[in-house]
């Protein structure tokens, strides 16, 4: 059994950080990190299934932006599942998985997102121990241990 000086250094998150999403040309959007929730979701709205090459995608605009619905970006991606997600009241809800580059701490990643309405809840993304697994660990005393955009964008978030 390896020791935990062994063990590989993996950086360390805050509560919530800064994640870019490279492939929809987001620099970035306000994240809590969740332990507790096994996938990750992004805020979206508009949602509408097509076919694209014989593969179900699915059509969705999200708002990077906390708090705002300016700034809405269109965005098209395969469906990789559909998944019943329990809320932390229990109510579950049948979500739609597509796969999702993600940047933090300077590396990047592809991860599964589950999309859903999420305009009521204090982040528009929220970032589950699926997409943190062997790439991160978290301190939940701190935030922002990946840094902070510029303000004027910190001000529209």
């Amino acid at each position: 059994m390896a020791s935990r000086s062994q063990a590989p250094q993996l950086p360390v998150l805050g509560w919530r950080e800064w994640v870019a999403l490279p492939g929809l040309d987001v620099r970035a959007v306000k994240a809590k990190i969740d332990t507790g929730a096994r996938s990750s979701a992004l805020h979206a709205f508009d949602i509408d299934v097509v076919q694209r090459r014989g593969a179900p995608h699915v059509r969705f605009s999200i708002h990077p932006m906390q708090r705002s619905d300016r700034d809405a970006v269109d965005v098209e991606a395969e469906i990789v599942d559909e998944r019943l997600v329990r809320s932390s009241t229990g109510h579950g809800q049948l979500r739609y998985v597509v796969l999702m580059d993600m940047e933090l701490m300077g590396r990047c990643f592809t991860s599964e997102v589950t999309l859903a309405r999420r305009d009521q809840m204090g982040f528009r993304m929220l970032l589950g121990r699926e997409a943190l697994r062997g790439r991160f660990l978290v301190d939940p005393s701190v935030s922002y241990r990946a840094g902070r955009p510029v303000r004027r964008v910190r001000r529209t978030n």
